[in-house]
């Protein structure tokens, strides 16, 4: 059996994927884009505030997790204005006519 030979200094190594949980993050990130995009594109009616509320809450959940696995990633200061965005996010939806 051989071994694979060593990486010389110059040339980067292969790139490691992202776990499970950035992955998630990223693509509840692409559903976010898309849907916020999308009215734009097509000139459609914006998606319910309620839907992207709860996107981002969910996004926030994955990002604590995440932190619980990487102490690198703790960011108490993001997630306080994430948090702040989506309590803005409610109240608007809440003050609208039904």
């Amino acid at each position: 059996m051989t071994t694979p030979p060593d990486p010389t200094p110059g040339q980067p190594g292969p790139r490691p994927t992202p776990d499970t949980l950035t992955a998630l993050s990223f693509l509840l990130l692409a559903v976010l884009a898309a849907l916020l995009l999308w009215p734009l594109v097509s000139g459609g009616v914006a998606p319910s505030p309620y839907l992207i509320g709860g996107l981002l809450l969910a996004r926030l959940g994955v990002q604590l997790l995440r932190a619980r696995r990487d102490p690198r990633l703790r960011r108490p200061v993001s997630w306080a204005l994430d948090l702040l965005l989506i309590a803005l996010i409610f109240n608007v939806a809440s003050r609208q006519p039904a």
